[in-house]
């Protein structure tokens, strides 16, 4: 097992400290992309709303359009990135 190393990431406005495995690294890194592409997305069509209503648009969005591809192989992937993210931000609770 590699040693962990840490993080920053960025969810919304807020950034966190994680330690990962360096072969998670990227994985992350691109989950945390389109989640944050969803948010801005969603603030140009939805304004007025906070940031935990964005951030839970993304979520409902994130679980249906892994149903909705119909394909195992994403759902699993978008799922096991999502826990890696919570798992981390468990740790720095």
């Amino acid at each position: 097992m590699s040693a962990l190393i840490p993080i920053n990431i960025l969810i919304g406005d807020r950034t966190y400290r994680i330690k990962t495995n360096p072969e998670d690294e990227e994985l992350i890194r691109q989950t945390l992309k389109t989640i944050n592409d969803k948010i801005i997305e969603f603030k140009t069509q939805f304004a007025g709303k906070d940031m935990q209503d964005y951030i839970a648009m993304v979520m409902i969005w994130y679980a249906t359009q892994a149903k909705a591809e119909n394909n195992p192989a994403f759902e699993k992937e978008m799922t096991d990135a999502l826990l890696k993210i919570e798992q981390q931000l468990d740790k720095v609770k």
